[in-house]
Parts: structure tokens; sequence; C-alpha cells
């Protein structure tokens, strides 16, 4: 039996980066329990200070197919490289230039965003289709793939 995944991003901005990356995916900002408005209005009503209402967010893939990205506040910053990190799939059925010029488009829309160019991998067939490295508002590495 297959099991649902959690993705749990360890950051300092829970809100900002889970803004960031529901636009990157595609997905929306995980809405408020039941019977609230908002966050702020349940958190309050939780008795969480105000302080804490920024303590995690989440985001969710509005048809339900994708893995939720959990977002929690940790007090240590991003100090090395990932050992893990997500691979944005923006350049679909794509090869050659092609796939590169996809690449390069959509990280050219992510920048404004908080990304950050890292560098490009070019193809090197058969095994290497080509990729754009990236960073998140955080430094987070993931791939344009």
């Amino acid at each position: 039996m297959a099991r649902d995944v959690q993705i749990t991003i360890d950051c300092a901005d829970p809100a900002k980066l889970a803004a960031f990356w529901a636009e990157v995916l595609g997905y929306r900002v995980q809405g408020p329990p039941e019977g609230f408005d908002s966050w702020e209005q349940a958190l309050t009503a939780m008795g969480v200070p105000p302080e804490r209402h920024n303590d995690a967010s989440a985001v969710v893939d509005p048809e339900g197919a994708g893995p939720r990205l959990f977002f929690q506040r940790v007090p240590e910053s991003k100090r090395v490289k990932n050992r893990v990190h997500l691979d944005v799939r923006a350049a679909p059925g794509l090869t050659g230039e092609a796939r590169m010029a996809a690449l390069e488009a959509a990280a050219d829309l992510l920048v404004p965003l908080g990304a950050t160019r890292v560098g490009r991998f070019e193809p090197a067939p058969p095994l290497e289709a080509g990729h754009v490295l990236m960073t998140d508002p955080e430094g987070n590495e993931f791939c344009l793939d």
C-alpha cells in the first residue's frame, strides 16, 4: 500500500516561503480550519500568541494529487547544501534547446518572486537532459528540470 508523503521544510519565515512555493508549484496556501475566516482568527481562538502566528504554514495541491509542503520555523539558519531538494518539472516532454529555453523562461518568472538563479547545466545525452539550479528566498536549492 502506498503512503501519502508530506515534505517538511525548516525555515525562518514560513508564510513567505509558503507563498513562494505556492506560486512555483501552482499550489495554494492551505486555508484555516472549518469555521474560521483566517489563520489569524483561528490561531487567536486557539490561544496562540501573536508572535507565534508565523511558526508554520503549508501549501497544498488544489487537485489533491501532489504532496503537502509544510514549512516550520526553526531558530537556526541554513548552513550547507541540501541533501534532498525539489525538482520542479518546468519543461515536460521537451529536449535540447527547446527544453533549455523553457527552463530559462521559468527561471525568469521565479526571480522576481525571490528565487536566485545559481547555474545552468547543459544537456549531456544520454543521461543528462539539462537543468537550471535555483535557490528559494531562504537559500534552499531546487532544480528546474
